[in-house]
C-alpha cells in the first residue's frame, strides 16, 4: 500500500555565483503559479536570520574568525534548526525547495582539508532530498558574474576544489540511491537553465508516494 502523497524535497546546489538563488526563486514561482496545484516553500542555507545563522553570516563576510571544525558544525546546526519544519512542510503536501543544503557543507569543508567522513557525520539523519539539481559552471565563468569575491570562499582556486568535491558527492548519491542527483549546465542563458531544471522537476510537482528518507541513514548504526 502506497504511503500518503507528500510534498517533494528539491535541493539546488552549485558553486558560488552559479545562479542557485535565481533559479530557486524561478522554480518557486513556477510551482506557486496558476498552472500548478502544488504549493511550495523556499528555504536558503545558511539561514542567516537565526542566532546561529548570524554567526555564520559574520564569518562569511570575514567579520569574524572561527576554527574550520567549528564553522562546519555551525553550518550543520543551522540545517538541523529547520529539519523539523522541512518534514512538516513535506507532510502537509508542500514542495520544499532548498537553496544549498548539506552537500555544500561537505564540499567546502572537505576542500579545506577536513576529513570527508567527518564532514558528513553531523548531517547524517537530516531529511534527504528527492532530487538535487547541481548547477555546473566553470569557476572562471562564475567569477565574471556580478558580486563575485564579496564573500570569503569566492576565490577561483577554492571554487575549483569545491567543484571536485561536489562531483564526488553526486557520484556517491546516485550510486547509493540517496535521491536523484542531476547536473545541469548553468553557463547557459537564464531562461534556458530554468527550462532544463523544470524538465527534471516536473514529475515531482504533484508530490511523492514514499516516506521522507534520511540522509545517509544506513550510517546511523555505524
Amino acid at each position: 500500500m502506497a504511503s500518503p502523497t507528500r510534498g517533494a524535497f528539491i535541493v539546488i546546489e552549485g558553486l558560488d555565483r552559479s545562479g542557485k538563488s535565481t533559479q530557486a526563486a524561478i522554480l518557486h514561482s513556477r510551482l506557486q503559479g496558476p498552472e500548478q496545484s502544488a504549493k511550495a516553500v523556499l528555504l536558503k542555507f545558511p539561514d542567516r536570520t537565526t542566532a546561529i545563522g548570524k554567526m555564520i553570516d559574520a564569518y562569511l563576510r570575514s567579520q569574524s574568525e572561527l576554527d574550520d571544525h567549528a564553522i562546519h558544525l555551525l553550518f550543520s546546526a543551522n540545517r538541523w534548526e529547520l529539519a523539523t519544519s522541512i518534514c512538516a512542510h513535506l507532510a502537509a503536501g508542500m514542495t520544499v525547495i532548498a537553496d544549498r543544503y548539506a552537500f555544500s557543507g561537505i564540499a567546502f569543508s572537505a576542500r579545506k582539508g577536513l576529513s570527508y567522513e567527518w564532514c558528513r557525520a553531523p548531517d547524517v539523519g537530516l531529511p534527504a532530498p528527492d532530487l538535487t539539481v547541481f548547477l555546473d559552471v566553470e569557476p572562471e565563468v562564475a567569477r565574471a558574474r556580478g558580486g563575485y569575491g564579496e564573500e570569503r570562499y569566492e576565490q577561483e582556486g577554492i571554487q575549483r576544489g569545491v567543484r571536485a568535491m561536489f562531483e564526488r558527492i553526486g557520484e556517491e548519491m546516485n550510486r547509493d540511491g540517496q535521491g536523484k542527483w542531476v547536473v545541469i549546465d548553468a553557463s547557459k542563458e537564464k531562461d534556458r537553465v530554468a527550462r532544463d531544471i523544470w524538465h527534471v522537476v516536473e514529475s515531482l510537482a504533484e508530490g511523492v508516494d514514499a516516506p521522507t528518507a534520511k540522509l545517509w541513514q544506513t550510517r546511523l548504526s555505524t
